[in-house]
């Protein structure tokens, strides 16, 4: 069904994701002028496959048989079978729950319809901790792709949001090999590496007229977002200005209790 599937809870890193996989394998098509991505939001690039596939068939993006990139907020274990069991490889990207939880809350407060005000930020937190979200828990989602890469490492690229932000260049390089699109030698000694971190560059993206102000995607009626509600900050520990250390220490906790004994901890946090 797809060539990679970018797999990601919301507001873990998925536009900034979706821009870099484009980018990587799509460098051949397109010129550093020409690039979709200086004219268009990573969403138009990138579909859901559980949005744009069910409610909006019109969508250009999805007769483009160039394209072999598709995306999901679906936790793993309720990937269609067409997916699961075909040779599709998935690219996985979690972040500190603690800035997902703060990216998550600031986002839905852009909604330009919806059913009402959000809660206070007390109570989201609450019901973040507690796994009652539209996407479910989110630390079950992450569970949920921890251990398929696990069974199956080959088929699963499992990074972290905060690794990659320190240091994008060696991350977009495995990205690359990972999906099929390794750079070359020559690719490597001119740069192009480089371009494509600098184009996929939070900096670079929120900057774009295609990101800014009032603009929405143009290919699906009634968003509720505009493009620049994807572009917050996408700063690493963002949260220590919203969360109280006793709020930050009920995630780590939890999260603890989660990964303990998985190899979760030892395979991110290991020096």
């Amino acid at each position: 069904m797809c060539g990679s599937s970018p797999s990601i809870y919301p507001k873990s890193g998925t536009t900034w994701l979706k821009a870099l996989a484009f980018s990587i394998v799509n460098r051949s098509r397109f010129d550093d002028s020409s690039n979709p991505l200086l004219k268009r939001n990573p969403h138009e690039l990138v579909p859901f496959i559980e949005i744009e596939f069910a409610f909006f068939p019109q969508v250009d993006v999805l007769k483009d048989e160039g394209n072999t990139l598709f995306s999901t907020h679906m936790p793993h274990g309720l990937l269609p079978e067409s997916i699961s069991n075909s040779g599709c490889k998935m690219v996985y990207i979690w972040r500190d729950p603690k800035d997902t939880f703060i990216s998550m809350w600031t986002f839905f407060q852009k909604q330009k319809f919806g059913s009402g005000p959000l809660n206070s930020l007390e109570e989201c937190f609450d019901m973040f901790c507690l796994g009652l979200s539209g996407y479910g828990p989110y630390l079950d989602h992450v569970m949920s792709y921890w251990k398929a890469y696990q069974e199956n490492p080959n088929k699963i690229l499992f990074l972290k949001y905060e690794t990659m932000r320190g240091d994008p260049l060696p991350y977009v390089k495995r990205l690359a090999e990972f999906m099929g699109y390794g750079f070359t030698a020559e690719e490597e000694e001119k740069g192009v590496v480089e371009k494509v971190v600098n184009l996929c560059s939070f900096e670079t993206l929120k900057n774009l007229e295609a990101n800014k102000g009032e603009k929405y995607r143009e290919d699906i009626p009634l968003n509720a977002y505009q493009n620049s509600a994807y572009f917050r900050k996408g700063k690493v520990g963002d949260w220590q200005t919203n969360l109280t250390p006793e709020m930050a220490a009920r995630i780590d906790g939890l999260m603890e209790e989660k990964f303990k004994g998985t190899g979760f901890f030892e395979h991110f946090y290991a020096t």
